[in-house]
């Protein structure tokens, strides 16, 4: 008798804990297959836009489901909601113009980072936390993950860096984000990401903005951003864009004007 109450209150304490599925451990049913058996041919990450506002049309010829993985390349396409997210792989002197004009606009936005990144921009690093936005993850060395894959320790090493080198500045841990170098995937990397706890974010909007010396003009920038629109979609910029930086503004608030929200991946 003793034993079956007891079973009814492990139950009903389960029944009613908060589900935290970024940072929960994976069930043993959840856990990813053993990684040494996977693939681990490299794929770039591409996609095909749309004209009609819709999303775009991802690689098809895949073996396997990226979802299983934990890797998302869209947000709630139910909605017209958008995610900022920049790559930050060093200062070009407009990441704090960014978060000021992120500021005068109420968005939150997600910014992928590498190791040197922080210790060399500490300040910007905990006024991002500070104001809000998600600090992702974006490698200690910035490698094709493919090419690390078949090195455990290397492979982890690329993730406990960054992680490490964040928490030490703001004194909390890395949110569980993470983005793959030039966006190259495998199988196998994708399996190792999610065993380490982390999501892997891909992208469904994005343009030649990272050549500093090779500039779009604003009109052809916001041109595209604008034509890109669609719901839950996931814009990769670089703020190392002089011109990102000097059309951001313009850009939120004409995506708001056609009924878009701004949020953070949940």
């Amino acid at each position: 008798m003793f034993k079956k109450i007891l079973t009814i209150l492990i139950i009903s304490l389960y029944s009613c804990m908060p589900f935290y599925a970024a940072s929960a451990p994976l069930e043993s049913s959840t856990r990813p297959p053993c990684t040494k058996s996977l693939d681990n041919a490299k794929t770039d990450w591409w996609f095909i836009r749309n004209k009609d506002h819709t999303p775009p049309q991802f690689n098809t010829h895949l073996s396997y489901d990226l979802g299983k993985y934990d890797a998302i390349c869209l947000g709630d396409t139910s909605r017209k909601v958008l995610y900022l997210t920049f790559d930050e792989g060093y200062e070009n002197g407009y990441t704090p113009l960014i978060l000021d004009v992120l500021k005068e606009q109420d968005v939150k936005a997600l910014f992928f980072v590498t190791a040197t990144y922080i210790t060399a921009n500490p300040a910007i690093i905990k006024r991002m936390a500070d104001e809000g936005h998600i600090v992702g993850n974006h490698t200690t060395t910035h490698p094709s993950m493919p090419s690390i894959a078949d090195n455990e320790q290397k492979f982890n090493y690329e993730f406990t860096t960054v992680a490490n080198n964040y928490k030490e500045v703001t004194c909390q841990d890395m949110p569980p984000y993470f983005r793959p170098p030039m966006g190259h995937y495998s199988e196998k990397s994708l399996a190792m990401t999610q065993a380490l706890g982390y999501q892997t974010v891909f992208w469904s909007f994005a343009y030649p903005d990272w050549d500093v010396n090779k500039q779009p003009s604003h009109a052809r920038a916001k041109e595209m951003m604008i034509n890109g629109l669609h719901n839950g979609g996931i814009y990769l910029l670089h703020a190392v864009s002089k011109t990102n930086t000097e059309v951001l503004g313009d850009f939120i608030k004409e995506a708001r004007q056609l009924g878009y929200t701004f949020e953070l991946l949940p």
